[in-house]
């Protein structure tokens, strides 16, 4: 049969308390306003978080230029041995 140790002592978990920290003033600035009857709420409102978008930036697509087809290719050549013929 097992025995459990009851005696063990307990642990605080958490944070450590140092005695002279700005936490623990905090937490004791945090108890005076409780206890004068201020509510306490969060320290950052609430909310869903927003996209930011800068309006200077400019959208650029990367569109090419739809290929030009084996006539059009041939088309163009003509033109330009024409043109150097010419010259």
């Amino acid at each position: 049969m097992s025995s459990k140790n009851t005696n063990t002592p307990t642990v605080k978990r958490g944070r450590p308390v140092v005695a002279g920290s700005k936490r623990q003033a905090v937490l004791a600035m945090r108890d005076a306003k409780r206890n004068a009857g201020i509510e306490i709420k969060r320290g950052r409102p609430a909310g869903t978080k927003k996209l930011t978008v800068d309006p200077t930036v400019e959208v650029v697509l990367n569109v090419k230029a739809p290929k030009a087809s084996k006539a059009q290719k041939q088309a163009a050549l003509a033109v330009n041995v024409a043109d150097v013929n010419e010259a």
